[in-house]
């Protein structure tokens, strides 16, 4: 009997490898299933009898089983084709069409990719008797733990077609805000690239010919202009305009390499919240976002713990996942939502004002959803405040560097222009 080598994910998300014996890689899947396991890779060890046991799989039932012999496809899939496929399944689930026939559907409309291969390998999954759920667990790259379990919630309910309506909502609100966000700061971020390269640009081309023509005054330059020449010498003579253009990305690099440890990235997440206007920024694009994916999940009827272990892991921030965790072990003790998190004073006091409202009335789920939309708009409003308050600060400062630097260069030659005339009237007198 063949022996198969996998790779599986267990009820506790974490990977396993193994080996186990099947006649064909159908065989072996259902076995590893039966051990609590989700595969997502499953391969012969032997190369040689790989095309055997395709050629039975194949035979044992057409284009699924052939997923059976590697379900590994490598790549991520981006967020904007989620979204899409979402809102297309949630669509094709309204008009009453069976899960299978829609990602059929589904499948034969996508580029070949990513999502087309794992289209394939979840139709498959689905064929042979797994839930949809099941079969996107295994896609974790593709289906992450909220999407996954939104989607568990909507089979259990009998309700699949508004839950991924739903879902599709909260994806394409994300996909918006992010929109936003990035698109704000584009315009700001190219001025500065060619104000710093119209500046070097100067100090490597420009300047140099001045410091040739001022060795000819022999007279002493005034400090302001010393100091450009020493600075036009750094830039242009000894690398300065390699580490002027490497440092952001150094700084890139660096602040990735400092957010690898959990203590980096918990000083990293703090800095972001306490910087200038784009922290208040940060601060409210993660509530709106931890509220709406609550919200989401609860809507969905998820458990309020369940869902805010997802929350959690999906908020993006250390300082949020932390205060998450509190109002998870609070409630788990039998306490509210709104008190530990008003005593993080991570939000402001009317998130937790409306969230204990909403524990009151018992919609809390409608009022997450109205503080994430609240806090869209204010972060709507503060990106406009902050490209606004942007554009004079670039002006002013490219202005004030271009002036200091026309200064610098004048100087010597006022100062030679003083010189001749005070000769010219000792040699007249």
């Amino acid at each position: 009997m063949p022996t198969f080598q996998y790779e599986a994910m267990n009820a506790a998300g974490q990977e396993v490898k193994a080996e186990i014996d099947a006649s064909t890689a159908d065989d072996a899947i259902a076995k590893i299933r039966t051990q609590g396991y989700f595969p997502t890779k499953v391969k012969e060890k032997a190369a040689k009898k790989q095309k055997g046991a395709g050629g039975a799989a194949a035979a044992s039932g057409g284009a699924p089983a052939k997923k059976g012999i590697s379900l590994s496809f490598g790549g991520r899939v981006s967020a904007k084709q989620i979204t899409t496929f979402t809102r297309q399944l949630s669509t094709l689930q309204d008009a009453g069409l069976p899960i299978l026939r829609s990602l059929k559907i589904l499948w034969q409309q996508q580029k070949p990719g990513v999502l087309k291969n794992t289209l394939d390998g979840i139709g498959g999954d689905v064929e042979s008797g797994a839930t949809l759920s099941e079969a996107m667990s295994r896609h974790p790259k593709a289906f992450d733990r909220l999407y996954v379990n939104m989607v568990q919630a909507g089979e259990t309910g009998g309700v699949l077609d508004v839950i991924l309506q739903r879902l599709a909502e909260f994806m394409e609100k994300a996909q918006r805000l992010k929109r936003r966000v990035v698109g704000a700061m584009i315009y700001p971020s190219v001025v500065i690239c060619f104000s710093v390269m119209i500046v070097t640009g100067i100090m490597i081309f420009v300047v140099p010919k001045f410091r040739d023509i001022f060795k000819d005054f022999k007279t002493d330059l005034p400090t302001l202009t010393k100091y450009l020449m020493a600075v036009s010498t750094w830039v242009a003579d000894d690398y300065g305009w390699a580490i002027i253009m490497g440092s952001p990305f150094g700084v890139f690099f660096l602040i990735k390499l400092t957010g690898k440890s959990k203590a980096g990235k918990r000083i990293i997440d703090m800095i972001k919240l306490r910087l200038p206007i784009l922290g208040q920024i940060v601060m409210k694009t993660s509530i709106a976002r931890f509220t709406r994916t609550l919200g989401t999940l609860l809507s969905a009827g998820v458990p309020i713990l369940d869902a805010l272990n997802i929350t959690r892991d999906t908020v993006g921030n250390v300082v949020f996942e932390n205060a998450l965790q509190k109002v998870h072990d609070a409630i788990r003790e039998g306490e509210s939502f709104a008190g530990p998190l008003r005593a993080a004073k991570v939000c402001d006091s009317i998130v937790s004002n409306m969230i204990d409202v909403g524990e009151e009335t018992g919609d809390l789920d409608k009022m997450l959803m109205k503080i994430a939309d609240n806090y869209d708009e204010e972060v709507d409003v503060l990106v406009g405040s902050l490209v606004s308050l942007l554009e004079p600060i670039m002006v002013v400062t490219l202005g004030g560097i271009v002036g200091l630097i026309v200064v610098s260069l004048f100087l010597p030659l006022v100062k030679l222009i003083q010189s001749v005339s005070g000769g010219d009237s000792g040699n007249g007198g």
